[in-house]
């Protein structure tokens, strides 16, 4: 159990470097991709908790780790979420930009 919670906690950091720049993306630009990019850190947000609940024991009739059980699914969901919407939104915030780009070079 001690390995499982170091290991979360050594990728706190990270995570919450990743939400909070996120974050900061869509305060200052309210656009579809800043949208996709919160939504995606959310989703990794969603692991690294699920994570720690199974290391620490946290709601243990969720059966963290546990094939067909509800903490499975949890971290699947956000498993799922942070791989197709945070590249979703980074790929239309370069799209975005590169657009952004050629309109000043013209």
């Amino acid at each position: 159990m001690r390995v499982s919670l170091l290991r979360v906690a050594v990728v706190m950091a990270p995570v919450g470097i990743l939400f909070l720049a996120s974050t900061i993306m869509f305060a200052r630009q309210r656009c579809m991709w800043a949208v996709l990019q919160l939504l995606g850190a959310t989703g990794v947000v969603i692991v690294l908790l699920a994570h720690l609940c199974e290391a620490a024991q946290i709601f243990p009739w969720m059966q963290w780790g546990q094939e067909q059980s509800v903490g499975h699914y949890v971290d699947l969901s956000g498993a799922v979420l942070a791989l197709v919407l945070f590249p979703l939104g980074h790929l239309l915030h370069a799209l975005s930009m590169r657009s952004v780009g050629e309109m000043r070079a013209s």
